[in-house]
This record gives C-alpha cells, structure tokens and sequence, in this order.
C-alpha cells in the first residue's frame, strides 16, 4: 500500500477550524468518531473522488445519498446548464416546479400533492405541523434511532450524528418542545400497540424512516410497517414516511413501494435533488390541502422550487425512470456485500450486514440490528480503525458506523473488486 498524502487537507481543515465551528458545515462530516483530519474534496467524477492533494477515491457516501448516478452525469448536468442560462432564483413560480410535483406524483405511491422546501430538516418539520393541524392534535411517536433533521421536537434520541457524538438530545432545545414526542424502540410491535391503546385519541402522527439510514441500514421486520399503517388507520393518526433517504434509492417508487406500505405524507429529499438543496413533503390531497394558501397550516420559503434544484431533479428522476438502473445497482451492491462479509468473516471479526437496495452497512456488532438498543451496541473502535484502513487505500466511505453506505450506478466490476480487496487487508489487519 503506497501512503497518501493529505498535507493539503491537512492544512484547508486547520484553516476552516478558524472561521466554522468544529471545521465543519455539518457534524456528519468530522472525523469525530473516526479520528484524523477530514478529506477536503476538490471534485467528483463519476464513482469518484478527488481530494485536494489529488488522492482519488470510490465514493461510497454520494453527498450522503444523492449521488445514485454519479458525479457529473450528463443527462443532470445539461439540465442544470439550461436552467442557469435563465437565472439563480426568482421568488416566483416556474414551470419546473409544476415539472417536478407532476413526476413525483407520477412516482411515489402515497403522492397526489407536493410541497417543495429546500431540506429534509424542513419537510420534517413541516410535515409534523401538517400533522397535528390536520388532526388537532399534538402527540407524535418517533423511534429511537431515526433521524429526521435537527427539528427541536424530533432531537430526541435521534440517529445518525447525534449518535456519533454521543448526544441523543441536544442542549438548547427546550423540554416544552419534546414533551408531546413520544419515543419507541423501531421494530418494537408490541410497544406501538400498547402506546395507541393508552393514548390513541391524543396521536397526531407517527413518524418514521422506513429503512433506517441513521443508526446505519435497519430494515424493517415483518408487520411492522403494516401495524403502523393499519394503528394510524385505526385511530385516524396520520403516517408518516420519511424517505429522504430511501426516495428513488431502494426503488423508484421509493420504500413504500418496495414494501408495499402507503403513508398518509411522505418526506423527499437527496435523489429528488440530484445533488442540490432540495426537499419535499407529499401526500394525500385532502391533507396537503390543510397546508397555507389553501388551509390555515402556515409554511413558506424564499427558495423552495428554486429552478436550478428543479431542474436537477427532474433530469434525474427521469434518467432514472427511463433506465431503470435498480435491478443491476442491486445485484453489483449485493456482490459488494457478500465480498465484505466474507472478508469479515476470514478476519474473524463478529459482525453483521445489512443491506436494502443500494444502500448498506457492516456492523461490527455479532447481532442482527433491528433497533438502536441493538446498534448502540456496534463496536465503533473496531470501525473507527476498518475507516482510516479503507481510507488509505482509497475507498471513502462515511465516518461514522451509524450512517448507510451508498453505491452509485456507475460503479463498475473492477470498483466492487478493488474495494473487497482493501476490505480483506483492512480486515485481517485489525482481527
């Protein structure tokens, strides 16, 4: 293994720690759990990255899942081109925006409206106002490990880098704002059952990633998104599914689709953009119709339908609907992940794999993970040292043990192979 320099990344972070909080835009992207600088990314192309000292990498994050296509792919990239040709941003309708809602709708199963934004944060956080102005009530159910943005009711117990830096619940969000947030164990049927019988009449909605991306990949087991679905039915709660990561990923209608579950509203976002800031809620007419200017559930944004992030959504939900990539996408992350486990396993390293779609994750953990008491549980030492490893020999995967991994289509036979090689000497190196 030749060493790799990253002098320059080295000396961009120390410059950033200066000016940004911690050198960073966002927690998910510090080396917090895994230790070092972070890379510093001059540009994507394709299945790959190059960093600044000109270090390439297989890019198994995709800008944390929105890169399905790849860097630069051309069919988005004309789209963009087009649409900048006319202007940034207007503040007014444009026919992209109708382009876009028709595709959704067109897509996703539970979709006959949609609500552009401009991140997940905020079509979480409106799709819970939707909810209890819809219903007239405040109570919600969230899962202990699900993360759905940094909204101040649903910071609790989250996910993803609030996992990472071991702070379920954060400092500055007042106990007012999670009092009516009720929190439950993913998978836990029973426990659902039970909180609707006790308190049924009081639930606006239940919320929910339908594969878990935040605590790494958990998918659901069986009949528990069928009990969500027939509980919300039962007691007139509203369901929602937050796919912002699973939209267009594990299938083009989404995880309601692959698992044949129908929300009330559904949560979009990272594919629907293509790369760029966008994020969308959607669902059932007579709900979304509760939202201002037609109902009195006020939600706004200078930027939402922003024509650029119109544009490159609609270029690639379309490349996507026309090629229908998913069948392969699957079969090459199915072989990527049959190689990781056996080069596991060859190691003797306990662990587990976890896989739906294009989306994966290899625990160090010896138990199956259906639920964060069960991922709060994976060894993040042992992946701290498998991450620097993997990094060394050029395979840039995302640095915390608690977040999903992502192929792109345009990863080749030759890619999956240089990454299960790396895999096995990083493996056996740290057994």
């Amino acid at each position: 293994m030749t060493a790799r320099s990253r002098t320059r990344s080295e000396a961009e972070f120390e410059r950033a720690l200066k000016v940004i909080p911690g050198g960073v835009n966002s927690p998910a992207r510090a080396f917090g759990a895994v230790g070092g600088h972070p890379v510093v990314i001059d540009r994507g192309e394709g299945q790959y990255l190059y960093d600044i000292d000109g270090n390439r990498y297989i890019d198994f994050v995709g800008s944390w899942g929105p890169h399905i296509l790849g860097h630069l792919h051309p069919q988005v990239m004309s789209g963009i081109e087009e649409a900048l040709k006319k202007g940034t941003s207007f503040g007014a309708p444009t026919v992209l925006e109708s382009e876009l809602a028709e595709l959704v709708a067109e897509l996703v199963p539970s979709v006959e409206k949609v609500r552009m934004v401009n991140s997940g944060t905020e079509a979480a956080m409106s799709a819970i106002r939707l909810a209890r102005g819809y219903t007239g009530r405040d109570k919600i159910i969230k899962f202990a490990g699900c993360y759905h943005g940094h909204v101040d009711s649903l910071l609790v117990q989250a996910g993803s880098g609030a996992l990472t830096l071991g702070a379920p619940s954060s400092p500055g969000v007042p106990q007012g704002c999670t009092a009516d947030t009720l929190v439950l164990e993913y998978n836990d049927i029973e426990q659902l059952k039970e909180t609707f019988s006790q308190a049924g009449d009081q639930i606006a909605g239940v919320i929910l990633e339908p594969v878990v991306g935040n605590m790494g990949v958990v998918l659901p087991e069986p009949g528990f998104l069928e009990t969500v679905r027939e509980l919300c039915t039962q007691h007139q709660s509203v369901f929602i599914m937050d796919e912002v990561m699973t939209g267009f990923r594990v299938a083009l209608g989404g995880a309601q689709q692959r698992f044949g579950v129908t929300p009330d509203i559904c949560m979009l976002g990272k594919v629907i953009g293509g790369g760029m800031p966008v994020g969308a809620y959607g669902g059932k007419a007579e709900i979304m119709d509760a939202i201002s200017p037609v109902g009195s559930v006020y939600q706004a944004g200078t930027l939402s339908g922003n024509p650029i992030a119109m544009a490159s959504g609609i270029a690639t939900l379309q490349c996507l609907r026309e090629t229908n990539p998913y069948p392969e996408l699957e079969a090459k992350t199915q072989r990527l992940t049959k190689g990781l486990s056996a080069a596991a396993s060859k190691a003797g390293l306990p662990h587990t794999l976890a896989e739906c779609g294009s989306m994966f994750t290899l625990f160090f953990n010896p138990e199956k993970v259906t639920s964060f008491a069960v991922s709060s549980q994976n060894d993040t030492e042992r992946f701290a040292r498998y991450f620097q490893g993997m990094l060394d020999r050029g395979i840039y995967l995302p640095c915390s043990q608690f977040e999903a991994n992502f192929a792109s289509t345009c990863m080749t036979d030759e890619d999956i192979d240089q990454t299960i090689q790396a895999a096995e000497e990083v493996l056996q190196s740290i057994g």
